[in-house]
């Protein structure tokens, strides 16, 4: 298992669309793929989990990732947030 610390950076945080990209991003991949906010721990394949996480702008994820492709979706997962989930500033 692997885990990454990211920050949220689009002004709108994990809202409906971006909750949205993260998940199609990460069915792609058959490793287990979880994000974690404060002490909650969600499937990141899931959308309703996602958004039960209620993660705005500069909330603080830790993105874990379990199996054989665990370095791939931790990578593109990582660079969807880094490019803000490709929503204007």
């Amino acid at each position: 298992m692997i885990e990454k610390k990211v920050i949220l950076k689009n002004r709108l945080g994990l809202h409906a669309r971006a909750a949205s990209l993260l998940v199609n991003v990460a069915r792609k991949f058959s490793s287990s793929i979880h994000l974690v906010k404060d002490s909650e721990e969600v499937n990141a394949k899931s959308i309703l989990g996602i958004l039960t996480l209620s993660a705005s702008k500069g909330s603080e994820l830790i993105i874990k990732a379990e199996g054989e492709d665990e370095v791939e979706a931790i990578r593109e997962i990582e660079e969807l947030i880094e490019k803000k989930f490709y929503e204007e500033d």
